[in-house]
């Protein structure tokens, strides 16, 4: 099985797009890890699915697949390269494109090679992500190998657990992102983020990715921890997230709220891979 593919990234979260709509595509979890494989492979983090969309609200779907293999809700870079990628491909002309996920409609916007993407209202319910808590807070106290650590969570769509931390680069966040993502209190695993502010306008970031581990961006996490730190009262409603890869900038106006997300999208090359 011969497929086009398109190499793009979002502040070095990269993604290998495919079109599914104009070609037939029926990949197995072990082929998307061998596509995602950065030695045997293309090489991703995600692979990233443009379908016709089911929901007539809808102008397209979206399906999600981390580099493990397993699909997942929601992925906010991959929404500003999927914008850019249907416009580039000839699959649409407008400028704003409605997409259906697992996780429910998302809005994307695009002018130039910036994209601004509706994510949602952010929901704090700990059933959302899930997480195995009786009641709602502002933040937890989770046990991580002996230590209480508080963190905040919240569902962009997928599940976020945020700490805010005083410099994000004294966190070993091979061994404590793992060990967050794999908690027992979250049964599906989680995203576990490491903020640090700067100010009410400005955050730094970095995050551990479920299926994947550390990224250079992630869009949905730049979310979540402008949303908890929103909570915390600890933001304003514009927020500059700097990340490994770049910026992205976020506006949310509270809770009950949609939160926009707005960055770039790039497209790497396209080719064509033999999935057997």
């Amino acid at each position: 099985m011969l497929i086009q593919f398109t190499k793009m990234h979002g502040l070095g979260n990269d993604f290998v797009v495919i079109d599914a709509i104009s070609q037939q595509v029926n990949l197995t979890g072990e082929q998307i890890k061998a596509i995602a494989d950065r030695h045997f492979g293309v090489g991703c983090d995600q692979l990233l699915l443009v379908e016709k969309s089911t929901d007539a609200r809808a102008e397209f779907g979206y399906r999600i697949f981390n580099a493990d293999g397993g699909e997942v809700e929601q992925c906010g870079n991959g929404a500003r390269c999927f914008a850019l990628f249907v416009r580039q491909q000839g699959l649409t002309t407008n400028d704003v494109i409605s997409v259906a996920t697992s996780s429910g409609l998302i809005e994307l916007v695009v002018k130039s090679d910036q994209v601004t993407v509706n994510m949602g209202v952010p929901n704090f319910n700990p059933d959302s992500l899930p997480f195995l808590q009786d009641n709602r807070a502002e933040t937890y106290d989770l046990v991580v190998n002996d230590t209480v650590y508080a963190i905040g969570a919240v569902s962009m769509g997928n599940p976020h657990a945020v700490m805010v931390v005083d410099g994000i680069d004294d966190i070993d966040i091979d061994a404590l992102g793992q060990a967050i993502e794999s908690h027992p209190m979250f049964p599906n695993r989680v995203n576990a983020g490491f903020m640090q502010i700067i100010n009410r306008n400005e955050i730094r970031l970095r995050v551990y990715e479920r299926g994947v581990g550390e990224t250079k961006a992630c869009g949905t996490g730049a979310c979540a921890a402008v949303a908890i730190g929103r909570m915390l009262n600890r933001l304003d409603e514009q927020v500059t997230v700097h990340l490994h890869g770049g910026d992205l900038n976020i506006s949310w106006s509270g809770e009950g709220s949609v939160l926009l997300m707005t960055g770039p999208a790039t497209t790497v090359f396209q080719g064509n891979i033999n999935c057997e």
